[in-house]
């Protein structure tokens, strides 16, 4: 798998499309649109972060950028606004492979509402594997490609040792990874015994004639492979409503919407490299309005049914809630 130094230069090559976006210098954007549909019960967002408090959850040194807190007290406050019921947490780049921060907000909202995705490497044991699934989690994240040249041996590589670790405790993979290395991977994608997550739109950042695009749809359509509709605002510059992204959108739910699913981002981190920024200099968050992404899935998704699928079902079965 990926190196820790490797997995913090990936992850951010990912975030290249918010220098549009004013920096805010609070934890984040004030919670101010409401949900404007009937939220379906059971809701899921399927990718937020918790950044706990420094002094409790200390951050790696060799990360790329340093957030303010959004703690679990935070994030509770953002589901009970929005109506949403469960959540999936995702451990940051920022601490390496300490997943700490999200078990703590696991165990905080309770197993019957929050599962996680874990960061690790080829040294995790598997007692410490078993101790997190027992805790909650439910998959582990995997950047593959997107920072310099891309090796598809050594990508290959790290996508089998995620995959053996994952396969014995009935876990699945949380990638980012571009199409074209999606293309590249495709074969040994659709062949894992796990289930695929692939984030960020499938990171389609230049639309439904983007290479390897196909390739996505392809594991969607298979039922290999599941697309979140997260974080918009990494792939496209066209704020707040990011209209270039419906065509992908349109696409992946003529392909298969019991593959898709929503996520939030929040509390949206400024994780790209910014000239004159040092990675330990405050980051302030970006000023994305969650509820306004919420309801923008809505008019993305206008059938009930379909966002109840996507909402849902579709997160209930594969994080097991």
């Amino acid at each position: 798998m990926l190196t820790r130094r490797a997995l913090f230069k990936t992850a951010s090559a990912l975030c290249v499309s918010v220098a549009n976006l004013k920096r805010v210098s609070a934890a984040g954007p004030k919670l101010n649109t409401t949900v404007a549909f009937d939220l379906p019960r059971g809701a899921c967002d399927a990718h937020v972060h918790v950044i706990g408090e420094p002094a409790e959850f200390p951050m790696s040194p060799d990360r790329d950028y340093t957030p303010p807190a959004a703690t679990a007290d935070d994030l509770v406050e953002m589901l009970k606004f929005l109506n949403i019921d469960r959540v999936v947490i995702v451990t940051p780049t920022i601490y390496g492979n300490d997943n700490s921060v999200t078990l703590a907000a696991i165990e905080k909202l309770g197993r019957d509402r929050a599962r996680g995705v874990a960061l690790v490497d080829e040294t995790v044991s598997s007692e410490r594997l078993d101790s997190m699934m027992k805790g909650g989690i439910a998959g582990i994240r995997l950047f593959l490609g997107g920072a310099g040249v891309f090796r598809p041996e050594a990508a290959a590589k790290s996508l089998q040792a995620a995959v053996d670790l994952a396969n014995t405790r009935g876990w699945h993979l949380d990638i980012a990874a571009p199409p074209d290395v999606v293309a590249a991977l495709a074969p040994q994608l659709a062949a894992c015994p796990v289930p695929l997550v692939l984030g960020y739109f499938g990171w389609v950042a230049g639309g439904v004639r983007q290479p390897g695009f196909e390739a996505v749809l392809s594991l969607v359509k298979s039922g290999r492979a599941y697309v979140k509709l997260a974080e918009p605002y990494r792939l496209s510059r066209k704020a707040p409503d990011y209209d270039n992204l419906v065509p992908v959108v349109r696409a992946l739910l003529a392909a298969n919407p019991e593959r898709l699913l929503w996520g939030s981002g929040w509390p949206h981190v400024d994780s790209p490299p910014v000239a004159g920024r040092s990675n330990t200099d405050l980051a302030p968050n970006l000023p994305v309005d969650t509820g306004h992404l919420l309801n923008l899935f809505a008019k993305w998704v206008p059938d009930a049914e379909i966002r109840r699928t996507i909402l849902v079902e579709n997160p209930a079965r594969l994080y097991g809630f």
